[in-house]
């Protein structure tokens, strides 16, 4: 398989984390995926010091945190995984895992799955995020609906493939919400169609 590497740096201000949830699809956003605060900074600064060299009037602005992003994507598109120095996030295009308007996943599908279960025992991860997206075509409440189910269908797979009782599951249903690529072609609205599936970077 080809793939293509991409290195991206995303900046990381202070905003909400999200704490430990039980499995379940039916609650309304929180924030928006992979923006919670995943480091904080790690040198103060005094913003007096004459060596900063700061012109008359001039101050300093909120401290800020630069996490490095590794982005890797098959040549087709289909899958996307992305690492930063605390999580790993799995993206699945609908197309990949569903038939059309359908949360049935197919059996090339429970591969893929598989797959992403062994890289969460790798990294022990105990708390698993599955978030569902969709394109904004067709009604926004059947987009919401239609991402829960999709996203309730890859949980179950990963329940059974990790079969563990120490793992926690946050499962939600965003719909056209947080879009990752423009809706007025059809290229993006197939990458805005997906499956995210994210948990922490372990120790090892």
């Amino acid at each position: 398989m080809t793939h293509t590497r991409l290195l991206l740096i995303g900046t990381v201000t202070t905003l909400l984390a999200v704490g430990p949830a039980v499995a379940r699809a039916d609650d309304g956003p929180s924030v928006p995926p992979g923006t919670e605060a995943s480091a904080s900074a790690s040198v103060e600064l005094d913003p007096n010091d004459p060596d900063l060299k700061l012109p008359d009037g001039a101050t300093l602005a909120e401290p800020k945190v630069l996490d490095i992003k590794s982005v890797v994507e098959d040549q087709s598109g289909d899958e996307r995984r992305e690492d930063t120095n605390t999580s790993v996030t799995f993206a699945l295009q609908a197309e990949v895992l569903f038939g059309k308007d359908s949360a049935r996943i197919s059996a090339q599908a429970r591969a893929r799955i598989s797959v992403i279960a062994n890289e969460i025992r790798t990294q022990n991860a105990t708390r698993i995020r599955v978030f569902g997206f969709t394109d904004n075509l067709g009604s926004s409440a059947h987009g919401d609906v239609l991402s829960r189910k999709r996203a309730n269908a890859v949980h179950g797979i990963l329940e059974q493939e990790l079969s563990d009782a120490n793992i926690t599951y946050e499962v939600r249903g965003y719909g056209e919400d947080y879009p990752i690529a423009d809706n007025s072609t059809e290229e993006g609205r197939k990458k805005n169609r997906r499956v995210e599936i994210s948990f922490p970077r372990g120790a090892n």
